[in-house]
Formats: structure tokens, C-alpha cells, sequence
């Protein structure tokens, strides 16, 4: 009687609720086998600890130069990228005694309706979604970066992706759409890189301050290991983390939202300190408009304002942004995404900034 009950259960039909909006699942490579085929080297690996250990430096007062987060809106080019990173890599060198550059490497896209998800989502631009392409093409490139000599900073969007890639980040966001999810400040918890917590879409900066308290704590989740098991991960707490002010109904870069939202920090017992992306609404979704507010920021770091420790833009080869068409070749270093300014114009920003922290630096 027991066995024809069991039998029963187990053959028992749960199509009729179970899946139904699923269309197809496939096979995922494990992190551990991609690690495998593409594993990290001595000196890539010096360098993102060495450079996590400097922006932490920063982050905590301990180092007076500006960190600066720079590179395109988004990845969908290897070459591209590395060109840029070339580029970049010039820049970084001969300002580096007054800025700590990291390369703004980011492969997935926050979208609020539809639209392409990024490089690892859809790696060939065409809905193939080609997942496990992607997962490699985003670590080859990574490594390629290292090579070069640059810190890789990306934003956190999906909680399995950071298995892949996230030993060779040196510094993570998580998104003004993402801040507030319990999910996001978990993994946050977790990670080994510093962590930037965007202000919310309105321009809060309470749900920042919250993730930041957050973060800082320890967490039990559910997620995967390298090999691809599930499990439960017990976080010891990110010490490492800060605000982004991004805008948000209105820009907030301005000396006046600096003082606000440092008020806000201090009030949570928080260190004052904020990093502040010229790009996004502090811009006006106007790419060029980077340039001025740059040039507010760097005039509040010239003053003296030791709060102020980090700037985040929106930079790639050339200027504007392109629509992806099919069957329409693309234009050659420009954004995909948000437009972005050009790297001839990336440069006396940079050189600004640079300008800015030496002149803080003499008061």
C-alpha cells in the first residue's frame, strides 16, 4: 500500500503549474571550469589586491587623491575596449599622483523596460542570448585589461554573474534601480572589492545610507558556488562602501546636496564622504553637460572639500551613442547605450580633477 503510494506521488503531473512561462532552459558552464580555462595570473592578481587596497585607502581618508571611475556606459566590443583601456592607461600614469583611476568596465544593463541587457547577457547584439559566450568574452576581457595595467570597476546587476568575474574587480556599484533590493545589499555584503551604492532614481539618499548600514552586516543567502552547486553563503560584511550621488528628480552634485547627503551619512554614524557620477541625471541625460559638471565638482575639491573623494563619467573613444541596427555595421568607439563623451574630451577633465586635488591638497 505504502509502495503504489509513493509510486504514485512521484510520477504524479505538475505541468499544469509548474514552468509555465519558461520557454526553454539551458545548460550554464560552471565559474569553476571557466576559471579553469581562463585562470588569472600572478600579476593581474597583485594588481587588483594592490588596487582595492588603495582605493580602500581613499575611501577611508587615508589617501588624498581622487578616485576616479571612468570608461564607457557600456561594453559591447573587445577590441574597443582595449583600445580605450590603452588610452586610458596614458592618462592614469601621468596623473597618478593625484588621481587613482579605475577603468569603468561595465557588462550588464539595468533596463527599464526592454532593450539589450549587455555583453553577457547578449554578447552578439542580436537576441541570441548567448550566455555562455558571454560569461568568457567578459572575463577574457577583464584579464586583457589587467594585462594592460588598469583596475576594472563594473556594476552588480545579476546575483550568479559576480562567480564569473568578480575576483578581478577592483571596485563594484550597485545600481540607483538595485540599491534598495535586500538581494543586491546581501551580495554586497559579500564581495571582496569596495562597493558604491547609488542613490535611489528620485534622488533619495536614504535607501543609500540604508544598503550602506546594510552591507556592512552579516548576511545568510542562497546563491551558487564555483562549481555550480547551490548553496548557503554567510557573509562576514563590507567595511568598504560609499554613496554615489547620481541625481535624481534634479541634479544633486552641487556643494549644497553634498552637505545634505553627508549630513544624512553622519546622522547613520556613517563616514562623510561621496562619490559623485557627472553622467545620468547630474547631467541631465546630456553627455557633453559632464564637462560643466566636472568642472563644479573640481572647483568644490579645489576649495578644499576633503568629502568629496570619488567622480564617476561616462567616457568612450568617441562621442555620442549609436542605435544597434540589424545588419547596420556599428560606428567605431561610439556607446551603444548612453552617450558618452569622447576621450580627446576625457582628458582635460582629467587633468582638471588632477588640478583640483593638488590644489586641496595646498590648503
Amino acid at each position: 500500500m505504502t509502495t503504489t503510494a509513493t509510486a504514485h506521488l512521484t510520477t504524479h503531473d505538475t505541468t499544469r503549474i509548474d514552468d509555465l512561462r519558461i520557454g526553454s532552459v539551458r545548460p550554464l558552464i560552471t565559474p569553476a571550469l571557466l576559471e579553469e580555462k581562463l585562470p588569472v595570473g600572478e600579476a593581474a592578481q597583485a594588481l587588483v589586491e594592490s588596487s582595492r587596497k588603495a582605493i580602500s585607502k581613499v575611501l577611508n581618508g587615508q589617501d588624498d587623491r581622487l578616485l576616479v571611475i571612468v570608461g564607457p556606459c557600456s561594453i559591447h566590443d573587445h577590441d574597443l575596449a582595449l583600445d580605450y583601456a590603452r588610452q586610458l592607461k596614458v592618462q592614469a600614469d601621468a596623473l597618478a599622483q593625484d588621481l587613482l583611476v579605475v577603468m569603468r568596465v561595465y557588462f550588464e544593463k539595468p533596463r527599464t523596460t526592454v532593450g539589450w541587457k549587455g555583453y553577457i547577457n547578449d554578447p552578439h547584439m542580436d537576441g541570441s542570448f548567448a550566455i555562455n559566450e558571454g560569461v568568457e568574452m567578459a572575463r577574457r576581457l577583464l584579464l586583457d585589461i589587467l594585462d594592460v595595467g588598469l583596475p576594472a570597476a563594473t556594476e552588480f546587476l545579476d546575483l550568479l554573474s559576480p562567480q564569473f568575474i568578480s575576483e578581478l574587480v577592483s571596485w563594484g556599484a550597485i545600481g540607483a534601480r538595485t540599491t534598495e533590493s535586500q538581494s543586491h545589499r546581501q551580495l554586497a555584503s559579500g564581495l571582496s572589492c569596495p562597493v558604491g551604492f547609488k542613490n535611489g532614481t528620485d534622488g533619495g539618499i536614504k535607501v543609500a545610507t540604508d544598503a550602506i548600514l546594510a552591507a556592512q552586516g552579516k548576511h545568510a543567502f542562497m546563491g551558487m558556488t564555483k562549481m555550480g552547486q547551490a548553496a548557503i553563503f554567510e557573509t562576514r560584511g563590507n567595511q568598504d562602501c560609499h554613496v554615489i550621488l547620481r541625481g535624481g528628480k534634479e541634479p544633486n552634485y552641487s556643494a549644497a546636496h553634498v552637505d545634505a547627503a553627508c549630513a544624512l551619512l553622519k546622522a547613520a554614524g556613517l563616514r562623510e564622504q561621496v562619490m559623485i557620477d557627472v553622467s545620468h541625471a547630474n547631467s541631465s541625460k546630456q553627455h557633453a553637460r559632464q564637462i560643466t559638471v566636472a568642472q563644479d565638482v573640481a572647483s568644490q575639491i579645489a576649495a578644499g572639500d576633503k568629502r568629496i573623494t570619488g567622480m564617476m563619467i561616462e567616457s568612450h573613444l568617441c562621442e555620442g551613442r549609436q542605435d544597434i541596427v540589424p545588419g547596420q555595421a556599428l560606428q567605431y568607439g561610439v556607446s551603444v547605450t548612453d552617450a558618452c563623451i569622447s576621450m580627446p574630451q576625457t582628458v582635460p577633465v582629467l587633468e582638471q580633477l588632477a588640478a583640483a586635488v593638488r590644489a586641496r591638497r595646498a590648503k
